[in-house]
């Protein structure tokens, strides 16, 4: 693999024909749990010690990213940042001055757009009285809360390590210090019925959060459930408790933007927008993704995915663990797989200019989209997903893979 710092290596000629980068974003990885659980395959880790004890740690790993971001620097030269994402993990873990320490020495390194939205994780439990304001005056704009439930028996049986009235203290102390934060809540949880649901997003909607996001439990491979799968609603009632959610935020003045986010007028999240719209981010951190386009190509990145081999790698400026070209002919799809995604679709000429494809690439599939009336094309070019194909999304994106345009 040749080093990051190669420029050369990704400015040589190729296939793809861009016109111009999208815009970009910075997601940052922190690796470490509380505890890990059981439904998660995400790249977090158990602390292991208690977190007084863990501070060398954290401050090693805060060295080693900002080695990472120098390393990464000429990839991403002269362009502005749109959002930062402080993602994990848990987040919240860091001190408010770890938290600052870490976006001045971003914006030391890069030039961040004028109402650059700032995102960060926390988990309710994980943060003492007043931390959420501290972030804030640390330059976090908006706050992502990981509730998942408000019921505690519920929050046990997904081992979450905090309980309801945590959680309520969290989302009102975040309403504190926060224009804008994100609610996550899950639905079909073992044991859970649509009353026990519609109890749940009650409670939610009773603390007016400008934006929530939904997510189905499914059962990951390589996670404790998949060994140990719990008893959860079946595939009938999960959608039932979805039509519920859609309607009752409708009700509340959140709409439906994408799949699984729901927000109020001028609260959508901009850095996942982002990923949807197939704009451009670096990642860094242990096992974070990057996503980078050049004027001839589309790079992916993982970083090294364990923190202390990580850490190592940083400082020597290879952390690196893979990288390649996205393939011409897999582009549509990954365009695909993100952009419908919205409820408002894509224009056209947003797929040419981020993928340096020309239309004719995604032409049958359209066709054959648009026919199934899981599409539908307005006259000024733009794409937008039906009724039908937003609810049967994975069928409609499989029709723009590969083999199925050349079938």
């Amino acid at each position: 693999m040749p080093s990051i710092v190669d420029i050369r290596h990704y400015m040589r000629p190729g296939l793809l024909q861009l016109t111009e980068l999208p815009p970009l974003s910075l997601y940052i990885h922190l690796p470490w749990c509380i505890r890990k659980c059981p439904y998660c395959d995400f790249n977090s880790h158990t602390l292991g010690q208690p977190l007084a004890q863990s501070q060398a740690r954290m401050a090693e790993y805060l060295q080693a990213l900002e080695a990472d971001l120098d390393a990464a620097l000429p990839l991403v030269w002269g362009r502005s940042v749109v959002s930062i994402f402080l993602g994990g993990g848990t987040p919240s873990l860091l001190s408010a001055e770890q938290v600052d320490q870490l976006i001045a020495s971003v914006r030391a390194r890069l030039r961040l757009m004028p109402g650059c939205e700032i995102t960060l994780e926390a988990n309710p439990g994980t943060f003492e009285t007043d931390r959420f304001a501290a972030y804030r005056q640390a330059g976090v704009t908006r706050l992502s809360i990981g509730v998942q439930s408000f019921d505690d028996k519920l929050l046990e049986k997904i081992g979450r390590i905090h309980n309801a009235e945590q959680a309520r203290a969290a989302v009102h102390e975040a309403s504190e210090s926060f224009e804008t934060f994100n609610l996550d809540l899950m639905y079909a949880l073992p044991g859970q019925t649509p009353e026990m649901l519609a109890g749940e997003v009650a409670t939610a909607l009773a603390c007016q959060p400008p934006h929530l996001s939904i997510y189905h439990l499914t059962i990951e491979p390589n996670t404790y459930f998949a060994k140990y799968p719990p008893p959860t609603p079946d595939e009938d009632t999960a959608y039932a408790m979805l039509d519920h959610i859609t309607e009752a935020t409708g009700q509340q003045g959140l709409q439906r933007y994408e799949v699984s986010a729901y927000a109020q007028p001028g609260h959508q999240c901009l850095h996942n927008r982002n990923y949807w719209e197939f704009g451009d981010y670096l990642g860094i951190g242990a096992g974070a993704h990057s996503k980078l386009s050049f004027a001839h190509r589309i790079v992916r990145q993982v970083r090294v995915r364990d923190p202390q081999r990580y850490m190592q790698a940083a400082r020597q400026q290879q952390a690196i663990a893979q990288e390649h070209d996205i393939a011409r002919a897999d582009l549509p799809f990954e365009y695909m797989l993100n952009a419908l995604r919205l409820k408002d679709g894509f224009q056209l000429q947003d797929f040419q200019s981020r993928t340096g494809l020309p239309l004719s690439s995604i032409q049958s599939g359209l066709d054959r989209a648009l026919s199934l009336q899981m599409l539908e094309r307005h006259p000024d070019g733009h794409i937008q997903p039906t009724t039908r194909g937003f609810d049967f999304l994975s069928n409609l994106q499989s029709l723009f893979l590969p083999q199925t345009r050349s079938a």
